[in-house]
């Protein structure tokens, strides 16, 4: 069975990748840069922006699966580059499935969405279920509940083979510090280098549904082979962690005392006070479930950054 991973060399594809390899399938992988070499992944170059670019790499290796991680997944970013941010997770979006349904291919594709989507959350809501409504608060949630309203149009108007998930926050060694943990991890790293001693943080009051990325690739591929086309899920380990609780562990493994200063500038325009994910949809429809512990994956990403 052949496997296509979009964004392949990003955070999450790295994991993905591995994940599939061990299952026993051949892995194709699509990058934007040059020279990218993965072990074991074909890797093809691949703008999303190009259109027949795209839908001669979907016709060359015509794969089985496609899980489609390409886009640009940084919410603080997104406000910088509002316009980039759409194009490429809409625009991209809708020239994979055209490449798929045009080539007549029959792909099941999952399409990666965000707990982001839901936007502000009231505390009394929590955790949130598949049905709650959504309420986008930032382009990059914008651009997720779009890109999910084109897969729903493509399921229904050409009957395609797509399934798509509202991934809750995830975390681990390797992501990129445009994310909090990373960024906090990545920090203490250079503390204990010699850096000054200080961590300058945004909002520490939000709660967040924070997942292990390897716990979010494995519900990725069990989706894939078992999952029912035309779902929606919530993937996320169904707990709501304190920002300050998740770098107060953090410091807590520092060999180095670190003072912990606000800085405006890390501030979001528009931030959601809590989100927790209610789990239990794809836990009774694939039997997924979270395997490890947040301490743990909060030490290995912290390691990550000590051997940078």
């Amino acid at each position: 069975m052949k496997a296509l991973i979009t964004g392949v060399n990003g955070f999450v594809g790295n994991y993905l990748s591995k994940y599939l390899i061990e299952q026993g399938y051949t892995v194709y992988g699509t990058v934007i840069e040059d020279n990218v070499v993965m072990e074991n992944v074909n890797i093809q170059k691949m703008n999303l922006l190009n259109k027949e670019e795209v839908s001669e790499t979907i016709k060359s290796i015509n794969p089985d699966y496609i899980y489609h991680l390409a886009g640009q997944s940084a919410v603080g970013l997104s406000w910088k580059e509002p316009t980039l941010t759409m194009n490429v997770n809409i625009n991209g979006t809708i020239n994979l499935l055209d490449a798929v349904r045009e080539n007549n291919i029959d792909t099941k594709v999952l399409i990666i969405g965000s707990s982001d989507q839901y936007g502000v959350i009231k505390p009394e809501d929590c955790p949130i279920s598949e049905e709650h409504i959504l309420n986008p608060s930032s382009p990059y949630a914008i651009s997720k509940t779009t890109q999910e309203q084109v897969a729903k149009l493509y399921i229904s108007s050409y009957k395609m083979n797509i399934m798509m998930v509202r991934a809750f926050n995830h975390i681990g060694p390797m992501q990129s510090k445009n994310f909090v943990v990373s960024d906090f991890a990545s920090k203490i790293a250079e503390i204990e280098k010699g850096a000054e001693p200080v961590i300058r943080v945004g909002n520490l009051e939000a709660y967040r549904d924070f997942t292990d990325v390897r716990d979010i690739v494995m519900g990725y591929g069990m989706l894939m082979e078992s999952g029912e086309v035309g779902e929606i899920y919530n993937i996320g380990s169904g707990n709501a962690y304190k920002i300050q609780d998740v770098l107060d562990i953090l410091l807590s493994l520092s060999t180095t005392k670190i003072k912990v200063e606000i800085d405006t500038e890390k501030l979001r325009p528009s931030d959601v006070p809590i989100i927790q994910c209610d789990n239990s949809k794809i836990r009774a429809h694939i039997n997924w479930a979270p395997e490890y512990d947040i301490k743990n994956t909060l030490k290995d990403t912290l390691d990550y950054w000590r051997n940078m």
